[in-house]
């Protein structure tokens, strides 16, 4: 079974989000179970590019709109990532330090729907120059949404007709709108049909790919289910859509997310020796943010963004700061300018109990989930969630909203088999009470130990998802 998977990220090779962790893990996991996956995706000018080499498959020049762009098709010669990962390179889309914006300005490009186009008119391009056709397409979020369109209408495809596409929803928050215009740049296709790229009066990239596709999926069976009632206006949509939709859980890659094989944590530990490596790394991380160590320790690890509900976090840890216990904070994360702001006036004024790091640093990230005791996540919107995975993984213990992947993965401490604190509804007092109890039970050294080796035995890893996948592939396929 031939799988290529085409996205706009793959960890470690580009990352801004989940996405590129969910693609950087998925197709390894996928050929364990005897597939043969690989991942497309754009070639950036970044780091890992330029550390890689790459040998070129094939040349080529397609349309875009009343033009034609060239572009080549290379192949990362070392196999670094335990599968094949081909790249597109097309002159003036791509060759860009940032991603989706502008490294200096931060804004997004102007160009965005002719660069994302363009990467997926080469993609087809070179699927219809092949001798043995793909068995299958997996596409990820909008980035790659016209796909299914282009192989169900455009003329150009039409000997890719038959190949399954599958579209996974990793946030519906973002939909890749545009002008209608636009959809005048793809090959050509039935202007009777254009409705199908169309979503209240845009062109809209992942309603296209929703309509047209063999099979939507999301991250989990519980966002599967929030997206008819809130998915930022396409949920009538996914109601439309249900008979093809299904939520598989997103796992994590346990060779990389492993305490015993951690080259960015200072302490390597396992499951039978946890509290020696916890209390190590805890040592590391307080020193390095100016804590006591004695305190419980809770850490948020994100954009500081809406979605995320990083907005309740400063008069959530100050409420706590300004009382009479004795708790440590730590923010990683980078985003919304105020929350700079509020972080960087609580880092001077509560010192030794609070302190932030206002970016994005992989391996500081690592030392965090190995080094603190609890991990908060207030999510408004959490399709899936790997934090709360990683922390586990490392014995930390997970503080989240009720929401989404959240759901799915955290069960709440009140419960028989409970590992975690959970609280309903997005509010003040709610995330308060939950972290109340967390610290509550930071006191019950007997206790804490138990749910900490409890979460350390539990398989997060993408074993039982990629074989879900497998199945969900072989049904569209035969």
């Amino acid at each position: 079974m031939k799988v290529f998977h085409l996205s706009a990220e793959c960890y470690p090779v580009a990352k801004v989000g989940g996405l590129a962790d969910v693609v950087g893990a998925l197709p390894k996991y996928l050929n364990n179970e005897l597939a043969e996956a690989s991942v497309v995706m754009p070639k950036y000018a970044n780091e890992w590019m330029e550390n890689h080499t790459f040998e070129t498959v094939l040349q080529g020049s397609a349309p875009l709109g009343d033009w034609h762009f060239d572009f080549s098709i290379e192949r990362e010669t070392e196999n670094t990532l335990g599968f094949p990962l081909y790249v597109v390179d097309i002159p003036g889309r791509f060759d860009r330090r940032g991603i989706y914006t502008d490294a200096d300005t931060g804004n997004s490009y102007w160009d965005d729907f002719e660069r994302f186009a363009s990467f997926q008119i080469a993609v087809l391009d070179w699927f219809n120059r092949m001798k043995k056709k793909p068995h299958l397409l997996h596409c990820h979020d909008h980035h790659t949404g016209l796909v299914p369109f282009m192989l169900t209408e455009c003329y150009r495809y039409d000997d890719l007709k038959h190949i399954p596409t599958v579209l996974t929803v990793h946030n519906a928050e973002y939909h890749g709108e545009f002008d209608r215009g636009k959809g005048y740049m793809l090959p050509d296709f039935d202007e009777r049909n254009f409705g199908l790229l169309d979503w209240d009066g845009k062109l809209n990239c992942l309603a296209a790919g929703l309509k047209t596709c063999w099979q939507i999926t999301t991250v989990s069976e519980s966002y599967m289910k929030e997206l008819s009632y809130n998915s930022n206006g396409l949920e009538l949509l996914f109601q439309n859509e249900q008979q093809k939709s299904r939520g598989i859980i997103n796992g994590i890659d346990t060779s990389v997310w492993d305490p015993d094989n951690d080259p960015m944590i200072a302490h390597s530990y396992n499951k039978r020796k946890t509290a020696d490596g916890k209390r190590k790394n805890k040592k590391v991380l307080c020193e390095k943010f100016g804590l006591d160590p004695q305190y419980p320790t809770i850490s948020f690890i994100g954009r500081l963004v809406h979605e995320k509900g990083a907005d309740l976090l400063p008069d959530l840890f100050r409420s706590f700061l300004e009382s009479e216990q004795s708790v440590n904070f730590i923010v990683l994360g980078t985003g919304n300018r105020e929350l700079h702001h509020q972080f960087e006036s609580m880092s001077n004024r509560f010192i030794g109990y609070f302190d932030a790091t206002l970016d994005y640093n992989e391996s500081l990230a690592h030392q965090i989930y190995a080094g603190s005791d609890f991990m908060i996540m207030p999510s408004r919107v959490e399709p899936c969630g790997l934090n709360q995975m990683y922390c586990m993984r490392y014995g930390t213990v997970p503080i989240v909203r009720n929401v989404g992947g959240l759901k799915d993965t955290v069960i709440d401490i009140s419960r028989d088999d409970g590992y975690g604190f959970t609280f309903n509804d997005f509010t003040f007092h709610a995330a308060h009470d939950a972290v109340q109890r967390a610290i509550d039970l930071f006191k019950d050294g007997r206790k804490m130990a138990g749910i900490r080796k409890r979460i350390m035995n539990l398989d997060f890893s993408w074993n039982a998802s990629s074989k879900e996948y497998i199945k969900m592939y072989n049904e569209l396929i035969e």
